[in-house]
């Protein structure tokens, strides 16, 4: 007699279709059996099928299309958006993000005062609950297909002496040509790391549970290496790829 499966439902769901996508018995680009005709096939809820889809989401080989249904996807499959990563300067001096997609803010970003954590402190090169001008705003892009979370931090120290000590600076990417005027030579370095949302992020980037994110910080640099600025970005990891061009 075989052994008994003993993993939880959603897992054998998971597990019988992962194997299917991936033997070629339901090929790239084609539907998925209804959640109605996997939950008969378990003996299981349609909860429960949601759960073993959502799974599958998470690691890139399913795709739900509203409307239409659950599709399986090739592991060799691109991501549906690249979004290239990046700070370009025309010749006029004007700094510009690299992506080129035109990012629309759902609320006119404030700033508000926040005091800097000892992780971002640290990246900032500043003492722990110094006094930073931080911005949030929710974007979307490409008719709300595209959303993402950013956030920027300018500590006051950088701005003391200039006309941005009193009067709050703009957000990036306005910033950068903000701090060029002041007389800085900009560059740039980002770090990248995947993590699962906190769930007011996953509600404003319309997450299914189990998809990660892409956490992304941008640290604004002189030409000497000070940090002058950071800016967090939450991305949904589930279909987008970030380009670097080196």
């Amino acid at each position: 007699m075989p052994p008994k499966n003993t993993q939880p439902k959603y897992r054998q769901i998971a597990d019988y279709l992962r194997e299917g996508i991936l033997d070629g018995t339901f090929p790239a680009g084609q539907p998925l059996p209804s959640e109605e005709a996997l939950a008969k096939q378990f003996g299981v809820t349609r909860p429960t099928v949601r759960q073993g889809l959502t799974e599958l989401r998470a690691s890139g080989l399913v795709e739900a299309i509203m409307g239409r249904g659950t599709f399986a996807r090739s592991p060799h499959n691109r991501p549906s958006f690249t979004y290239p990563r990046g700070v370009r300067r025309s010749p006029d001096g004007q700094y510009t993000k690299a992506d080129g997609i035109r990012w629309n803010d759902a609320e006119e970003p404030t700033a508000t005062r926040t005091d800097a954590p000892l992780a971002l402190a640290d990246l900032l090169r500043i003492p722990p609950g110094e006094p930073l001008f931080t911005y949030d705003a929710l974007q979307t892009a490409d008719q709300g297909r595209l959303r993402q979370l950013h956030r920027t931090y300018v500590p006051f120290s950088v701005l003391l002496g200039t006309k941005y000590e009193e009067t709050p600076p703009p957000p990036a990417p306005q910033l950068y040509n903000a701090l060029a005027e002041l007389g800085h030579e900009l560059h740039f370095t980002e770090y990248v790391r995947t993590r699962m949302p906190l769930p007011d992020q996953a509600q404003a980037l319309r997450l299914a549970d189990g998809v990660p994110l892409l956490h992304v910080l941008r640290v604004t640099l002189t030409a000497a290496d000070k940090p002058l600025a950071l800016e967090e970005f939450h991305l949904p990891g589930h279909n987008l790829e970030l380009a670097f061009r080196l």
